[in-house]
């Protein structure tokens, strides 16, 4: 894909998103002076549209400051709402790099059953890929049939080996084998799929545990990487869970999903701006070419209608 057909998607979608902080802002341009209750209204009007409370906030401040002499002003207010996702979203744009030694890399892939996870392996390793490096997967989601079926069935899509179990089967101990065939058979990149079963916080937990401890014994670096991934329709639900997540798991980036079909992308800003975590791709369609690292300054135009101030 193309990045002119990259940014096509992207925009589109982000068009949902983008229309509802149309609908929230309207009729507030036409107000003949910016007073206090105006302001209040934006802010009210940003945070509805899933940007956060502290973006919204500064939001304010700087028009406020800029005081519109000539009442408000659709584009600089949009101009100013691109300026302020472009300052949030700057510092945590952060493609995941392959630089640990000795090799494999192993990046634990955790998130809700439903947020894409899965798929997003998928994708994960098929970036590596083009970036020639040799990558493994581990179905460690042994809680469920079906998600190691659907990781053999990628694993064999994109040309990968996998390591993989029975249903019920020790996750820990899949995890093990993985990182022994991948060290004996030089793989740059282990990624392992785990359960998703939030709801039962302590069992996530222990297992989680578990393979980090069998990791240990391997290689005291690993994991290198817990991947989050989380579904941008749930809206403010995706703040949860990383706070969930980060307690069971200990997060160490972010990847967002289905941006496509939500009018709630605006929630990718507000999970930066609450926990700073490196946020490593975005994905907006289902197919293999969905996934990429982002450009902070293309998703607030995408998002704010206004390109961000050089």
């Amino acid at each position: 894909m193309t990045d002119n057909r990259w940014q096509d998607r992207l925009f589109g979608g982000f068009r949902r998103t983008s229309e509802r902080l149309t609908d929230n802002l309207t009729g507030l341009f036409t107000r003949s002076t910016l007073d206090r209750q105006t302001l209040d209204e934006i802010e009210e009007a940003l945070i509805v549209s899933d940007l956060g409370p502290a973006t919204a906030a500064r939001v304010r401040d700087r028009l406020e400051d800029q005081r519109f002499e000539r009442g408000l002003d659709e584009a600089g207010v949009r101009q100013v709402v691109s300026d302020e996702i472009v300052k949030v979203l700057g510092p945590v744009a952060a493609p995941l790099e392959i630089d640990a030694f000795p090799r494999p890399q192993v990046i634990l892939v955790i998130g809700v059953n439903g947020s894409g996870k899965t798929t997003t392996i998928a994708k994960l390793a098929r970036l590596f890929l083009e970036q020639d490096y040799g990558v493994m997967l581990a179905a460690g989601d042994t809680f469920r049939a079906a998600a190691i079926g659907q990781l053999k069935v990628w694993a064999e899509r994109i040309g990968v080996p996998i390591m993989a179990g029975p249903e019920g089967g020790d996750a820990a101990g899949i995890v093990w084998d993985a990182v022994k065939q991948a060290t004996a058979t030089g793989i740059d990149v282990l990624i392992v799929d785990t359960a998703g079963r939030l709801q039962n916080k302590r069992e996530l937990m222990d297992e989680l545990a578990k393979i980090r401890r069998v990791l240990g014994r391997l290689n005291p670096q690993a994991p290198h990487d817990v991947v989050l991934v989380l579904d941008a329709t749930t809206g403010q639900n995706a703040l949860n869970q990383i706070e969930v997540f980060k307690e069971v798991a200990g997060v160490t980036g972010l990847v967002m999903t289905k941006l496509d079909g939500t009018a709630r992308g605006g929630v990718l800003v507000a999970a930066a701006e609450k926990f700073g975590l490196p946020i490593h791709a975005i994905g907006v369609g289902e197919g293999m070419d969905d996934l990429k690292p982002f450009d902070p300054a293309e998703l607030a135009e995408a998002i704010a209608g206004a390109k961000p101030a050089a």
